[in-house]
Parts: C-alpha cells; structure tokens; sequence
C-alpha cells in the first residue's frame, strides 16, 4: 500500500532520521519535508490524501498546540503525531486532549520512533513508555480544553482564522460561504468558549498555545 507523509520540522538533520524511519515503514511511500507552519497548513489544504503527519510544535509559525487545533480542523481525519523536545505530562496530556494520535518525544530511538508510526497507522495512540496521561492540573486551562473539544470542525477553523486576524468577509471567501453562515459560526465558536468577543476568543486561543510552549 502506498503511504503519504509530512515531516514537519526546522531542524534538516532530525527531518532527515525521521525519513529513514519512515521509508523503513513501508516498500512504497511519499515523504513530503517542510520546515515552517504555513507550508504544512498549505500542504493540508492541497491534499486530501495523506496517511500521517509529524509535526514539530515550535517550528517557525507554529504556535503550539492552537497549531495543531488549527491542522485538525483542516482535517480531522489526518493522524498527527506530535514530535517535540518538550514532553512534560501536561504537554502530553493535552496534544492527545486536542486530537493528536501519539506524541514522541525528541530522545527517543529510532527504533521507538518507528514503533509510534505503526502503532498510529494500525490506528492506536501512542505515547511514550512511563508516561501517565493526566487530567489537565489547571482548572481554567482544562475548562478551555473542554470546550475547544466542543466545536465542530468548521467551528474550529472559523476559530483559527479569527487568530490570524481575517474579517468575516475574508472567512467567508476562504470557506466558500456566505458571510451570514460565518457570523453564524462565530456566534456559536463564542457560545460554546463562554466568551462574548471576537477578541477573546482569540485570547482563549493563543492561551492553548502558549500554555504548550511554557510546559
């Protein structure tokens, strides 16, 4: 079976190990490597076709885990694994909570690293031995967690194009929908975030993201 893949990562000689890995996966596959987050976002909108991702948190443009809200929300099928040198509990715990299928930390071995595909692609999630998933200890955090589960896909990427700024007109466009449709989204993205501003949702969105990259 043929297989489609992302790397996503700055660093050219960790991308380079994860693709021996990956070409090690399977006889026949197609690994795509870029090294920023608006190439992987654009690869996302390109392809409907791939079978996983291996996404760096802290790549240029990325924003860490609203990122990876934002990729879901592109498609919410694509298995993720997220690949990164912060690998506390917490930051674990809460890739998984927002979509992720598995989450390898840098140090592991490259044997380990191609134990995470197989099991992701055989449909598993993945984490890495010893680790305990854990209930998120931040109350306020787990509550924005909860609710960010709640939005539909569409609901999400109306929510990650309010953080980059777009009008709803400018949504409406990159949707290919009505502006009444968009503001229909957004009142709901506001209900179901219990906020009652275009701005402070964007607030509760770049607080996932920086709660990631601070772990």
């Amino acid at each position: 079976m043929h297989l489609k893949f992302i790397i996503a990562d700055d660093h050219p000689l960790f991308r380079g190990a994860l693709r021996q890995v990956l070409e090690a996966v399977s006889a026949e596959v197609s690994i795509t490597e870029v090294g920023d987050f608006e190439s992987v976002v654009q690869l996302i909108k390109d392809q409907d076709d791939l079978d996983l991702l291996l996404l760096d948190l802290t790549m240029p443009g990325g924003t860490g885990l609203s990122g990876l809200i934002a990729l879901k929300a592109l498609q919410p099928a694509l298995p993720i694994i997220i690949v990164s040198g912060t690998d506390d509990n917490a930051t674990i715990s809460r890739a998984l909570e927002l979509g992720a299928s598995g989450f390898i930390p840098k140090s592991t071995s490259m044997d380990g690293i191609g134990d995470a595909v197989r099991a992701v692609l055989d449909g598993d999630i993945w984490v890495p031995a010893g680790v305990e998933i854990t209930a998120e200890p931040d109350a306020e955090t787990r509550d924005l967690l909860q609710r960010i589960r709640t939005l539909t896909p569409q609901q999400m990427r109306v929510l990650t194009m309010l953080g980059e700024g777009l009008l709803n007109k400018q949504i409406a466009f990159e949707l290919s929908v009505s502006e009444a449709t968009v503001k229909a989204h957004v009142s709901a993205v506001l209900q179901k975030l219990n906020v009652d501003s275009r701005t402070q949702a964007v607030i509760v969105l770049s607080k996932i993201g920086a709660e990631s990259l601070r772990s």
